[in-house]
């Protein structure tokens, strides 16, 4: 096993958390065999200096602060996390949609939407942001109620 390989594998992980298959895939190029590539990512895992879980509980963290579960469930997915991974953690993430879909509306829009045509577009952004149908009406109409209450 190379060792400029494996300092280059180093290099990449101390930046940031990487998956198997995105480590693998920007480490092929330099590999002298797909053997080797194959012993140093399992190498690396083994050590623990590579995890697929540690990798999709940091992203999940982080996107979940602009999207819902759905949109992190298949980006988690789309970076080679197995899928029951993904949805585990995506889970996670869908205790809160609700109140992060109410704050991603109330800093983007500082006045409610009052037309049905401004309400159907603030449930495609929030629809294009990962969250389920439910909770977007639901968030929509805690703002429509409290519309109501504010301008009578």
């Amino acid at each position: 096993m190379s060792d400029e390989l494996r300092a280059r594998a180093l290099r990449l992980l101390a930046r940031r958390e990487h998956t198997r298959a995105e480590l693998a895939r920007k480490l092929a190029p330099d590999a002298p065999s797909s053997d080797a590539l194959k012993a140093l990512i399992d190498q690396l895992s083994s050590r623990a200096q590579l995890s697929d879980e540690r990798y999709a509980e940091a992203r999940a963290h982080q996107l979940s602060r602009k999207f819902g579960a759905a949109r992190v469930r298949s980006e988690l997915v789309a970076k080679g996390i197995e899928r029951e991974a993904a949805a585990r953690f995506a889970a996670d993430v869908e205790k809160t949609d609700l109140e992060r879909a109410r704050a991603i509306l109330a800093r983007k829009y500082h006045e409610p939407a009052t037309a049905p045509k401004e309400r159907m577009r603030r449930a495609r952004f929030l629809q294009s942001r990962g969250f389920s149908p439910d909770v977007i009406r639901r968030a929509l109409g805690r703002l429509r109620a409290a519309a109501s209450e504010e301008f009578p």
